[in-house]
Parts: structure tokens; C-alpha cells; sequence
């Protein structure tokens, strides 16, 4: 049995689960999400806790136990809790600040990289050169934050450019002189 499939999910006070059709709708105190439930897959509620069950052995129904489970309770922690994600800008002149619904970024570009904010998600400017985003669909997050960094990605040789702020850039040496 999958060991992430038959682990546990404990439900935060505030998070209410029902099932509707193919779909298991999780909401909370910052929202309300969906998460698929797929064929030969169930949920069982305790006290406060779910626990997904599969009926058949099937290499299918095997391969979607622990991912209904993962979806779930990334859906879980989202309405309850959030996800965020941060951003770091490297390289002389470059910033970024909130204009409107807009990220608006200078990266060394002759023009400014306009981002639009999409729905869901909130993007904070901490300084000149920090970015948060937020939002409860862990996936959106990530998606938006990798949409943001691949506007200038950081390269090996001087790191400039916008990175994750937990991401390490390997560092390439230059080119040397004759002797």
C-alpha cells in the first residue's frame, strides 16, 4: 500500500469536507477548493481526520491513491493556512513594485516587464527587491512565482536576474586572461 496514500489527514477546526460528484470540496477560512476524486478511490472521516481508501488493486487505482491524498491535503493546508512563495531580485537597477492589479519590474531591460496579478493570488513587493506571493492553490502559486522568475532568470556568472529565495545558484568562473 502506497505510504503516502494510507496516511492521515487531520482537518484544522475551521475546514469543513463534503463530496460532490467526482469532486471532494474542501473550504475554509480563506476559501473554498476542489480536488478530484478519482475512479476506485474513497474517503473515509473520523474524528476530525480522513483517511482515502482505494477498492481494487488495479495498477491505476495503485498509481491516483497517493495523489488524491497530496491534492487533498495540499487543499487542506491552503484553505487553512496559505501557501506562499518568495522571490528575489539580484542586479544593479533592477526592482519591483505594485502598481494597481500589476507587478511592474525593471530587469535591466530597455522597457519595464509589466506581470498582471492573476485571480487568487496576491503579490506583495517586501522591498525594492523581495516578492511575495500568496494565494490557497499551491499549484497556482507555484506556477505564478515560476512565471515571474523565468522574465529574467539568474545566471551562472554574475547571479543576476530573479531567483526563488531558498534556491542556490551554482557560480561559474569567468574567463582568464592569457599568461
Amino acid at each position: 500500500m502506497s505510504r503516502v496514500g494510507k496516511a492521515i489527514v487531520k482537518l484544522p477546526a475551521k475546514v469543513e469536507v463534503k463530496q460532490s460528484g467526482d469532486n471532494i470540496q474542501v473550504k475554509g477560512p480563506l476559501g473554498e477548493l476542489q480536488t478530484p476524486l478519482f475512479e476506485g478511490i474513497t474517503f473515509e472521516t473520523g474524528d476530525g481526520t480522513i483517511q482515502f481508501v482505494r477498492s481494487n488493486e488495479e495498477k491505476k487505482t495503485i498509481a491516483k491513491h497517493g495523489l488524491v491524498r497530496s491534492l487533498f491535503n495540499n487543499s487542506v493546508k491552503g484553505v487553512s493556512e496559505g501557501w506562499t512563495r518568495n522571490l528575489e531580485i539580484f542586479g544593479v537597477g533592477f526592482r519591483a513594485a505594485v502598481k494597481g492589479n500589476d507587478l511592474v519590474m525593471n530587469l535591466g531591460y530597455s522597457h519595464e516587464v509589466v506581470f498582471p496579478t492573476p485571480q487568487g493570488i496576491k503579490i506583495e513587493v517586501v522591498e525594492q527587491l523581495k516578492i511575495k506571493i500568496s494565494g490557497i492553490d499551491k499549484q497556482l502559486v507555484g506556477q505564478v512565482a515560476a512565471d515571474i522568475r523565468s522574465k529574467r532568470p539568474p545566471e551562472p556568472y554574475k547571479g543576476k536576474g530573479i531567483k526563488y529565495s531558498d534556491e542556490v545558484i551554482k557560480r561559474k568562473a569567468g574567463k582568464t586572461g592569457k599568461k
